[in-house]
């Protein structure tokens, strides 16, 4: 059984032996095992028996060194190799520490203490130093012999050796030739020469570490850890009392020779020792002044105080009067603290110390007993949370160094320095509002101030603060509302930023750690910015108290780099972050603006200005900080009037007359704006009423004046109407932008108030998709929809097969097979490509068909299909470069084109899913549930709540909401598995059609289930039921209906007076006594549902529901062209009154967060960007480089065009390819002008508007240039980021194509192919037979084979 054992040690195989029930194990060879980790004697491997490569038993095995044990205690090297845990022995003579039974011959073993056998064992056995015979306390400068006593030296035998003591002086290791002087049994002396000793000493006493060698560096065990104490009698002795207090046992003596000092006895001459100390020496007193009641501790320093306590007991006199000294605080000779006696107010004189038998010491300083007075108190109320800056004012209030304030019960820290008619302190916080008596501290004595209380008052309470934004140059005013605010003292708004050292090094200075203040002298203000612990900075300014109620700051400048942590206002202790206050709403740093020069071409030349034009000035970011009010602009010492503040424009209007430069800066004024603490200098203004200043005489000026007349007459014709018009063009603009603006502000309140409804209402819809999830199409269905747009729900549907197809299936199905087969080969694709578009007859629609059907055939196959679209783009971009690059991807001309928008709705299928679905899917119910809340006429399709003014409803129509409760049974429209009927609340409005009614009520009982799924709201009627037995059936037109003078207004809830509450249900349609199915349509329907209502004629009767369609008759209708009608649409613009243009900004402004968080979704690259897009933006880099386009223009177009434009736009206007929902023709519009407004952002012109502006561009006039800025972001971003890789590129197409292998309808697809194929079949075949390389891969060949096998056509193979 030996060869299936083995044992493992650690890494290492060895041989196992199995000896009866054990099993014994070789162990690896010395060159195997791993060495002993640092600082350790041993290593431990684990040992596991293996039964061929299974473990029998595990357990640890240890390795050890003895050597390496001797080495880890260099003091006790014996001791420690016999004391380990291994079984190693000491061997005296050679000092080694070795494993075996005994040393070699001749040499004294000293057994581990494991052995039990033998006597010689054990650290008690080793060779060792016990302890010092003496002395153990040296003097420096002394020479000392040293002894140590030792035991069990006769292990060494008796070989004659040398000894050595060693002692480890600071810096110096000391050797001393020593001898041995044995004793009786193993007890010995060793005697150190004798020796004096100066080292560097920096204390009194200096413990030196001491050992013994014999022979060359065998060093014997220390017992325990020895020393010899080294002191110097001079230290810590400076004069004669302290040195004279010295332990006697140190023989220290205070010895006058030469320079005075405390020496070791014996180095001083007896004739200099000094038995008498000279006379007690005062350096300093504190303090100076005392209360009369005496208690005071007062600090007498200086030196020869005495020797001990009993010697100052009753030796100290303060002003003549008793001071009697504290034991605990007596320092010998250096100091005495003692408590004034009680004496008269005004009692004054000097500090005298009296030791026995020497003159007194006596003072320089005099000491004075004064009457502290506390008079008056400054301010007398303060916030309960404490923080007040409380200022006593009184006479002798520097009375003491013991001071002390308290308001009520609570301390109030006192701020240094006392002054002598003013005590500074901060309060405390205290349980409640209420008054509280001051009272000062001095030492034992008490002053109370109770003429004046102090007054806490309740805490200040912060209810409002507005504007939340600021530049980062701060000065922004910010107002704080409240109540109880003219009670703190100094109210600052504070910011914590997190900021590097750099940062702070830059914005900061570091705060004094004992801040002081100098009597007399006003207190400084705050520093700005301070760093704090753990790498914070704060930042800060004074607020103003402008009244109990309002408080008015500046916002502090922060500086650049850092990272905002936290804005609180400090009300004195009371601290309430910035958001609290109001109401939510965080503090936002802006970057500062930047403004250009108004000369942009000569920055330093004066610009012109001509009195009653305003100016414009262009910059960034000039509105993200500061509103139009608060910033200033300067001309001089004149104002100009700032009119407009746009992102990227200020508008002001400059003084009727030029004004004086400010200061008597230069002889023109200068242009200055600013903003809080940002001020920007834009250079010179001259006006041009102002006369210039010329040298020339006045003869020559009239002579250049007259032919300067006949220059200007000549051009002044062409410039007059050019200036007109672009002076005119340029105030319209501001005008309207001024107008929209106060518009925009006259409809918040009530936009705020829309705002929180809708957010109400999306919360709901949030809480019920975490049930039910968006409705996504499934992606075959999506893919449908997006490659064959306009053909229905089943573009692609198998031909019918009739008697006598089922034989012609399989040679078709084989000839489509090899169809798909002859598409994989690149050669063929390119050539039917360009065949195909080269023919008259191949129309724009054609094209765009083939190339789905061609993205069906090579769905499975992206990378292919990715590589075919890489190369007809190159040939895209070749043939527009020599004529309008710009021109490239702005249209869906070409195959090519239709293929890159079905390659891009394929690669961010995933990324519609998971990040940009749900924001538009909450943007379009946003606009669902806003059109719903207003009337909306069902026969022109006008409604009150809209963004497009085509489809504004602009009469005024009374309507009332109404809750209608709609009984849901068990079944399909209610809950899954409910047995009982429920009541749904549904909201409508009584001037609803019936049908309208059905389409609100459906939406809220088949909430969460797809459009797709619900029943047809044409298959059912509305019931209105009251009581038991009254059912009423609802319907648009009914023998009700009101008929007059030809026209019938469709039935409404109002009609038939419908109370608010009702009960209804929905019930089945009857066709001839039979109710029509409910299910829903079929998967592919022959026909499209038509809306119930036209705005048409039955029998002569025109239907109406809000208001009456103007009559036109239909000579004009069928007159109408494309010019006419553009003129219509350019004066409703103009003629757009201000009321319904309200309306239009109100739908806007409730609707903005929706629209900026789709937006930011589409546009953002937070998230990782698609690769596709990242691929594609590189290729498009590429062309651009290729053909040596630099114009960073084209590049923006043609990025715009192949993503922006192509897909998003699709995806902005027409949801329903990507939802399974139902899109109404108002919902259609509002998303039209969002989709506009998107278009509009990603054009590279300036984007200005007019009167003759389109409404929509109106009403996005101030959002449109930060949404530009967001798609710079975003392209820059994507440049920026690393490249995307040919080999991740195919990868991630093939992580496609697999997850969308089962692609839909690809059969049909080469079907309807083919077709194509076989309409130009002959030209194909020649194109084919053209070409070299396809006639060697016998392309032409295969295409026949295809066509006789799908055809049955006889070819000559």
């Amino acid at each position: 059984m030996d060869e299936y054992f083995h044992c493992a040690f650690g890494d290492y195989d060895s041989l196992a032996h199995v000896e009866g029930p054990h099993v014994a194990c070789v162990t690896p060879p010395e060159d195997q095992l791993p060495l002993n980790p640092p600082g350790t004697d041993h290593v431990t491997l684990p040992l596991a028996l293996m039964f061929e490569d299974v473990a029998v038993a595990t357990t640890n095995f240890s390795f050890y060194d003895c050597s390496a044990v001797q080495a880890l205690e260099a003091a006790a090297p014996c001791r420690a190799c016999v004391g380990s845990l291994w079984r190693c022995h000491w061997c005296s003579q050679s000092s080694r520490c070795v494993y075996g039974e005994h040393c070699p011959e001749g040499e004294d073993t000293i057994y581990s203490v494991q052995e039990v056998d033998v006597q010689v064992r054990g650290p008690g056995a080793c060779p060792r130093v016990e302890g010092l015979a003496g002395p153990l306390l040296v003097p420096v400068g002394w020479e000392s012999r040293l002894a140590l006593r030792v035991r069990n030296l006769q292990h060494f035998g008796s070989l004659p050796a040398s000894y050595h003591c060693w002692l480890e002086l600071p810096g110096e290791l000391r050797r001393l030739p020593a001898s041995l002087e044995e004793m009786a049994g193993d007890v010995g002396l060793i005697h150190c020469q004798a020796q004096q000793f100066r080292p560097s000493m920096a204390q009194r006493e200096l413990p030196v570490p001491i050992y013994v060698t014999r022979g060359e560096g065998q060093r014997l065990d220390n017992a325990h850890t020895l020393h010899v104490t080294l002191y110097d009698c001079a230290m810590d002795h400076p004069d004669c009392s302290r040195c004279q207090a010295a332990s006697g046992s140190l023989g220290c003596v205070w010895c006058s020779h030469g320079q005075p000092a405390c020496r070791y006895g014996p180095l001083c001459p007896p004739g200099a020792v000094e038995l008498l100390c000279p006379t007690p020496s005062i350096d300093t007193v504190e303090p100076l002044t005392g209360p009369p009641e005496g208690g005071l501790a007062l600090t007498i320093q200086g030196s020869n105080l005495g020797r001990d306590f009993t010697e100052v007991q009753d030796a100290v006199k303060v002003a003549g009067r008793p001071c009697s000294p504290e034991p605990s605080l007596y320092r010998t000779s250096a100091r005495i603290v003692c408590v004034t006696a009680p004496a008269p107010s005004g009692t004054t004189g000097p500090i005298q110390v009296a030791i026995k038998n020497r003159p007194p010491g006596i003072s320089t300083q005099h000491f004075t007993y004064q009457d502290p007075i506390l008079l008056s108190l400054s301010p007398q109320w303060g916030p309960q949370a404490g923080g007040t800056q409380l200022t006593i004012h009184g006479q002798h209030l520097q009375t003491g160094g013991d001071i002390s304030a308290f308001v009520g019960e609570q301390p109030c820290p006192i701020q240094e320095p006392v002054c002598p008619e003013a005590i500074v302190c901060h309060t405390t916080s205290q349980a409640s509002p209420g008054e509280a008596v001051v009272r000062v501290v001095f030492g034992h004595a008490q002053r109370t101030l109770l003429a004046s209380p102090f007054q806490y008052t309740a805490n200040p309470q912060l209810v409002g603060a507005e504007p939340s934004v600021s530049f980062r140059g701060g000065g922004r005013l910010i107002r704080v509302r409240g109540t109880g605010l003219d009670v703190v003292q100094q109210p600052l708004l504070s910011v914590w930023l997190e900021a590097t050292a750099e940062v702070q090094a830059r914005g900061a200075r570091p705060p004094d750690p004992s801040p002081r203040r100098s009597c007399g002298v006003p207190a400084t203000a705050p520093q700005a910015c301070i760093p704090l612990e753990g790498g914070l900075l704060q930042c800060s300014t004074v607020c103003s108290v402008n009244s109990s109620s309002l408080l008015v700051c500046h916002s502090p400048a922060v500086p650049d780099g850092a990272h905002l942590r936290r804005v609180f206002f400090a009300l004195d202790n009371v601290h309430i972050d910035f958001a609290s206050a109001s109401g939510g709403q965080d503090f936002l740093y802006q970057p500062n603006p930047r403004l250009a020069p108004l000369s942009r071409e000569e920055p330093a030349r004066p610009y012109r200005v001509k009195p009653g034009n305003v100016l414009d000035v262009e910059g960034q970011g000039l509105n993200l900080g500061i509103s139009k009010e608060e910033v200033r602009v300067h001309i001089g010492d004149g104002e100009c009037l700032v009119k407009t503040l746009t992102l990227t424009h200020l508008y002001c209007e400059p003084p009727p007359r030029a004004p004086q430069p400010a200061n008597g800066s230069g002889t023109l004024p200068q242009f200055v704006v600013q903003m809080g603490n940002v001020r920007l200098a834009l250079g010179p203004v001259q006006y041009e009423t102002e006369p210039a200043l010329s040298a020339f005489p006045i003869e020559a000026q009239v002579g250049l004046g007259m032919g300067a007349a006949l220059l200007i007459a000549a051009i002044l014709l062409l410039s007059l109407m050019y200036r007109h018009k672009s002076k005119q063009a340029l105030r319209d603009y501001q005008k309207v932008l001024v107008q929209l603006e106060n518009l925009e502000i006259g409809v918040g309140d009530q936009c705020r108030k829309e705002f929180t409804d809708l957010m109400t209402e999306m919360t709901d819809l949030s809480s019920d998709l975490e049930a039910s999830g968006i409705p996504f199409l499934d992606y075959h269905t999506y893919a449908e929809r997006v490659f064959f747009p306009g053909h229905g729900s089943c573009p692609l549907q198998p031909a019918l097969e009739g008697p006598g197809e089922d034989a012609r299936r399989v040679p078709v199905r084989q000839g489509l097979t090899q169809l798909s087969n002859l598409l994989n080969s690149k050669l063929f694709l390119l050539t039917l490509i360009r065949t195909l578009e080269g023919q008259p007859g191949f129309s724009q629609r054609d094209r765009c068909h083939v190339a789905s059907l061609l993205s069906l055939a090579l769905h499975g196959k992206l990378e292919y299909l990715t590589d075919i679209l890489r190369t007809l783009l190159s040939d895209l971009a070749a043939h527009y470069v020599h004529r309008n690059p710009k021109l490239m991807l702005r249209r869906t001309e070409t195959m090519v084109e239709k293929l890159l928008t079905n390659w891009l709705s394929i690669c961010l299928y995933a990324f519609l899913k998971e990040v940009a679905g749900e924001p538009l899917y909450l943007l379009l119910r946003a606009i669902q549930y806003q059109v719903d809340k207003g009337p909306v006429d069902a026969v022109t399709g006008k409604a009150k709540r809209t963004l497009n003014d085509s489809r504004l409803l602009r009469e005024d129509v009374d309507f009332r909401p109404l809750t209608l409760m709609v009984l849901v049974g068990p079944g399909p429209s209610g809950a899954a598995g409910s047995s009982a009927t429920q009541r749904v609340p549904a909201r409508v409005l009584d001037t609803d059609t019936i049908t309208q009614v059905k389409e609100k009520v459906l939406d809220q009982v088949y909430k969460g289930t797809p459009f797709s799924q619900r029943p047809s709201v044409h298959v059912l009627d509305l019931e209105w039921r009251s009581g038991l037995a009254g059912h009423l059936t609802l319907s648009d037109e009914d023998l009700t209906s009101v008929t007059q003078n030809r026209w019938k207004r469709l039935n409404t809830l109002q009609h038939y007076k419908v109370p608010d509450g009702a009960t209804v249900g929905l019930i089945p349609q009857l066709h001839n006594g039979r109710a029509i199915s409910q299910s829903p349509a079929q998967s592919c329907p022959l026909g499209e549902n038509v809306p119930m209502l036209e705005d048409g004629e039955e029998g002569g009767v025109r239907l109406w529901h809000l208001v009456k369609a103007t009559e036109e008759p239909e000579g004009a209708k069928a007159r109408r062209g494309s010019l006419r009608e553009r003129d219509r649409e350019r004066a409703r613009a103009k003629a757009i009154p201000e009321i319904y243009l309200t309306r239009l900004l109100s739908m806007k402004g409730t609707l903005q967060k929706f629209v900026d968080d789709t937006f930011q979704a589409i546009l953002s690259v937070n998230r990782p960007v698609p690769i596709a897009v990242k691929y594609l933006f590189d290729l498009l880099d590429e062309l651009a480089g290729k053909h040596g386009i630099e114009d960073p223009e084209t590049l923006h177009i043609w990025k715009t065009n192949s993503l922006l434009l192509r897909f998003w736009v699709n995806a902005l206007k027409k949801p329903q390819l990507i939802f399974d929902v139902r899109v109404s023709d108002n919902v259609d519009a509002v998303l039209a002008v969002i989709a506009q407004t998107f278009i509009d952002s990603c054009t590279v012109s300036e984007h200005k508007v007019g009167r003759d502006s389109p409404v929509n561009k109106l009403l996005y006039a101030r959002e449109i240039p930060r949404y530009k800025q967001m798609v710079e972001r975003y392209y820059n971003d994507i440049r920026q980021s690393s490249a995307a890789s040919y080999q991740e590129m195919n990868s991630a197409l093939a992580e496609l194509s697999g997850n969308y292998a089962s692609a839909p309808h690809c059969l049909e697809a080469l079907q309807e192919l083919y077709k194509h194929i076989h309409r130009y079949y002959d030209q194909i075949i020649s194109a084919l037979e053209e070409d070299p390389v396809a006639q060697k891969m016998q392309l032409a060949c295969r295409l026949q084979q295809v066509a006789a096998l799908v055809e049955n056509k006889v070819t000559d193979l």
